[in-house]
C-alpha cells in the first residue's frame, strides 16, 4: 500500500510538473504580445479617459491578454470568445446598470450584471471569464463610464478589444511553432 500512495504522488508530480512546463520562446512572445496589446490599449485611452477610469481597461483586458498571449490554444482565448465575451457582456452590464440606476443598489446591480453576463455567455458559446469583469465595470465603474450608456460597448469596450485580436493575430503568428486562432477557426 505504502509502495503503491508514493508512486501515485510521483505520477501526479510529473504530471503536474509536465503540465507547467512553458518554453522559453513563448515566454517571450507571450510577453511581447501583452505589451503591445495592453500598453497600446492604455496609451490610446489615456487621451479619452482620465487616469482613474483607465484602471477598467487595464484590468479586464489584462486579464484577456493573459489568455491570448500566454494560452493561446484555449478555447476561452479563440477570437470569437474574446470577441463575443467582452461585447456581450459589455452590452449585459449596460442594460443592467440602466434598469437599476440608483447608487445605494449598486451591489445589486453588480451581482446581476456579471450572472446575466455568464448566462448570455455561456448561451451563445462565447464564455471568456474576463468578460465578467467587463459587465461589472459597467455598472461599479465611476459616474464618467455608467454616462457613457451603450458608447461604453463601442469605446473602450470594442476598440480595446480589436486592438488585442489585432496584436495577438500578428505576434503569435510570427514564431514558427505558435499560432492564432487555434487549428485556424476564427468562429
Amino acid at each position: 500500500m505504502k509502495h503503491r500512495i508514493k508512486r501515485t504522488y510521483r505520477i501526479a508530480r510529473y504530471v503536474i510538473y509536465r503540465e507547467t512546463l512553458v518554453d522559453k520562446k513563448d515566454i517571450a512572445w507571450s510577453f511581447l504580445g501583452a505589451f503591445l496589446g495592453v500598453g497600446l490599449i492604455g496609451f490610446l485611452n489615456q487621451y479619452y479617459l482620465p487616469v482613474r477610469d483607465n484602471l477598467f481597461v487595464l484590468g479586464s483586458f489584462g486579464a484577456s491578454a493573459v489568455l491570448i498571449y500566454g494560452h493561446t490554444q484555449s478555447p476561452l482565448a479563440q477570437p470569437r470568445n474574446l470577441i463575443g465575451g467582452h461585447l456581450l457582456s459589455a452590452i449585459t452590464g449596460v442594460s443592467v446598470c440602466m434598469l437599476i440606476p440608483w447608487p445605494e443598489y449598486e451591489w445589486l446591480a453588480g451581482a446581476l450584471a456579471v450572472a446575466c453576463s455568464i448566462v448570455v455567455m455561456q448561451v451563445t458559446k462565447t464564455v471568456h471569464p474576463p468578460g465578467g469583469a467587463t459587465a461589472l465595470l459597467a455598472v461599479a465603474g465611476s459616474a464618467k463610464i455608467r454616462a457613457l450608456g451603450f458608447l461604453y460597448v463601442l469605446s473602450p469596450v470594442a476598440s480595446g478589444v480589436f486592438i488585442l485580436l489585432l496584436i495577438a493575430f500578428i505576434v503569435n503568428n510570427i514564431p514558427g511553432h505558435r499560432s492564432y486562432p487555434a487549428n485556424g477557426k476564427w468562429f
